[in-house]
This record gives C-alpha cells, structure tokens and sequence, in this order.
C-alpha cells in the first residue's frame, strides 16, 4: 500500500496531517499547485514500512515554469519606465 502525508503548518494554531490512501502523487502535486496546501512542512510518501521525504520533489513539480523574458517584453518595460520618468518630471 502506498499513501501520502501532507503535513500542514498553522502556526499557533497547530499542525494538521492530512492523509488520504485514496489520493496519488498527481493529486497531490496538483494541490500543492493550486494553492489548496499552503504552509506545508513536509510530505512523506509511505511505501509498505517505508518512509520518503518527497517534499523538495513535490515542491518542485508543482512550481510553475520559469518563462523567459523576450527582447519584447524588456523593450516594453524600457518605454513604460521612461513614460514613468516623464510623467513624474511633469507632475
């Protein structure tokens, strides 16, 4: 049998162990992804008596992409800071 803990930090509030046998590692980082676990201590993949930290793989996973900026984009931003400059000289 394999399973998941999340363990979820609240502060003073306490910690929360959320384990369902019933939700997979997709799920898992799909949540994490979207936002619905936030403050996360650690995850640990249980695998018959076997215990993982996954919790940097997790993360990872769910991180979005890094989209590199284009000379476009970089070019767009030069013309909004000089119309920034100009609009504080005028103001």
């Amino acid at each position: 049998m394999q399973y998941f803990v999340v363990m979820i930090d609240y502060g003073r509030r306490g910690r929360e162990a959320i384990v369902d046998p019933e939700i997979t590692r997709r799920e898992v980082v799909s949540r994490v992804a979207s936002g619905e676990y936030k403050n996360i201590s650690f995850i640990h993949e249980i695998a018959g008596s076997a215990v993982d930290d996954i919790t940097a793989e997790i993360l990872a996973e769910a991180a979005l992409p890094e989209i590199p900026i284009t000379g476009a984009d970089l070019q767009a931003g030069r013309f909004d800071h000089a119309r920034d400059l100009r609009k504080a000289e005028t103001g």
